[in-house]
This record gives C-alpha cells, sequence and structure tokens, in this order.
C-alpha cells in the first residue's frame, strides 16, 4: 500500500478521527488525542484531581463488566447522571462529583484514537492543557522527524455515522501545534501547520467554541458549563497519558 498519506518526514503531523489515527499511528512515536467537547476535557479533569482515567469504547453492559474488573467507578451519559451515580463525560459535573481513585470514562471517539496507538505514547490534549502538553512532548524528544507526534482532531459524527470536523478539536490541536513548534519540534506537515493556523489566527478562542455547533449543541441542552470548563485557556498543567490502560498524571 502507498504511503502518502502518513506525512513522512514530519515530526509534527495532524489528521482527524479513529480511521486517521488507525492509518496514521503506526508510524508515529506519540499520539494525542484531543476531543475538547468532551472526552479530553473530562480527562484532564478527573485526572487533575487525582483519579486514574480507563478510556472504554462501548457504553453498554460490557462496560460495568470493565468498570467490575478494574474495581472502578463507571462514567454515565451527561443525561442519565444522577446523585447516586455523578460521574458522566461532562466535565463539570466531574468536578462536583465525589472523588474516585478510578474511573471508567465510555467514549467511542476517544478510546477508539487512544486504541489505535499501538505501542505508542498516548496523550489527552485539550484547550485546557494545551502548552503543557506541547511542552511536555518537546522535552521528551517528542515531534521530530525521528520521533513523530500525531495530534488528532477526533471530531464529531453525523447520523449515518461519518465524521463531523469539529472547529473546538481543530483549535486544541493548531494550540498543541503551535507550542510544540514553540519549543523548536518539527518540521510541521502542511496539515499540523494548517491547524496551527487556524488556532493562532482565532482571537476569541473561548467566544468561538460556545458559538460553534457542538457547543451550541450543549448549551442548548443545557450544558454550558461543560463549555466553559472546555474554554478555561491552559488552566491545566496535568498531562494525562496513558499507562497500563489508564490516563494518569506523569510529570
Amino acid at each position: 500500500m502507498s504511503d502518502w498519506f502518513v506525512q513522512q518526514d514530519h515530526g509534527v503531523r495532524f489528521e482527524w478521527g479513529p480511521t486517521g489515527a488507525q492509518q496514521l499511528a503506526p508510524d508515529v512515536a506519540c499520539l494525542v488525542v484531543v476531543d475538547v467537547l468532551s472526552f479530553t476535557t473530562s480527562v484532564s479533569v478527573a485526572v487533575e484531581a487525582g483519579t486514574e482515567v480507563f478510556p472504554y469504547a462501548w457504553r453498554d453492559g460490557t462496560a460495568a463488566a470493565f468498570a467490575r474488573e478494574k474495581a472502578a467507578a463507571l462514567a454515565v451519559g451527561r443525561r442519565a447522571a444522577t446523585s447516586a451515580v455523578p460521574w458522566s463525560l461532562s466535565p463539570a459535573a466531574l468536578r462536583q462529583a465525589p472523588f474516585v481513585p478510578r474511573l471508567v470514562l465510555p467514549s467511542p471517539n476517544g478510546s477508539a484514537i487512544a486504541a489505535a496507538a499501538g505501542d505508542s505514547t498516548v496523550v489527552a490534549g485539550c484547550l485546557r492543557n494545551a502548552t503543557a502538553v506541547g511542552r511536555w512532548l518537546a522535552e521528551r524528544g517528542y515531534g521530530t522527524a525521528q520521533r513523530p507526534v500525531l495530534v488528532i482532531a477526533a471530531g464529531e459524527r453525523w447520523p449515518d455515522g461519518s465524521l463531523r470536523p469539529a472547529l473546538e478539536d481543530l483549535l486544541g490541536a493548531g494550540a498543541i501545534i503551535a507550542e510544540l513548534e514553540s519549543q523548536g519540534a518539527g518540521p510541521l506537515s502542511p496539515e499540523a501547520v494548517a491547524a496551527r493556523v487556524c488556532s493562532t489566527s482565532t482571537t476569541d478562542v473561548a467566544g468561538v467554541v460556545a458559538a460553534c455547533s457542538s457547543g451550541l449543541e450543549l448549551v442548548r441542552s443545557g450544558f454550558a458549563e461543560d463549555v466553559a470548563v472546555a474554554t478555561e485557556l491552559d488552566a491545566g498543567v496535568v498531562v494525562p497519558v496513558l499507562t497500563d490502560g489508564a490516563f494518569t498524571h506523569q510529570p
């Protein structure tokens, strides 16, 4: 098979969705998952609180069995959260929920992307920790032609299951790429350059995320606080890294 799609010879690469991750991940040393609304934002909030987060691809009966196996609490959908089960994909709700040492967080896109990495290092990035993630990667030698990093914008899904590119994920990915470049990483692929330019040329990131399609969906559904948490730009300094199946803080 031709390798025209892997963005070869570039230290910093950018692509979309689980399929993009599956195709490009075997050729890189590190994969950064960016799912701003709200998987990786939720991961950042939970890991900051000291919780180990296990990504899981399905929100069905197998998730409960997986949580029991890991001796972990199981997060539910935003609208299914109750006082008895307060953990969900809502970062605002996670911030208010009682502390648990281990949490299973079902997310088809985020978990599928993490699983595609194989033996590569996997990092959860978002707008809250973009600068911290970029610096962490550069300090460890990621982002060179010898140790390339792939930044994956998760995107959303249309009703037919096809990928819907999500502006908030493009902005989060671009912010990480911009920090990588400022730390001397590169060269950037043309795809990575485009993501970086989109991010650095957006003057009101919080306003744009709140007004874009994904932001409007949450705001109109009563989850405006999730958008507010997701746009706490660089408020987080914790870098969640997938270790033994769970995202944990790696200083």
